[in-house]
């Protein structure tokens, strides 16, 4: 069971640090790729990302406390 947990856990900590690393402060995506953005909200990708980010750091809390316990 904790080898599971292990494993489940670092696949989440290397997702959770590559969705931190895509993000880009202040300008959005379309810095990344070469684009014009004048917009400052969170749109499409860029938003998804951002939603997802928080997801899968609350998953990586979550498998974290459950290896704590077991």
């Amino acid at each position: 069971m904790n080898e599971i947990l292990l494993a489940v856990q670092i696949v989440v900590a290397v997702l959770l640090s590559f969705l931190i690393l895509i993000q880009v402060k202040g300008t959005g995506f379309g810095r990344v790729w070469g684009g014009m953005s004048n917009s400052f909200s969170r749109r499409g990708l860029e938003g998804l990302v951002f939603k997802l980010t928080f997801v899968i750091a609350f998953l990586f809390l979550l498998i974290s406390t459950i290896t704590i316990i077991v």
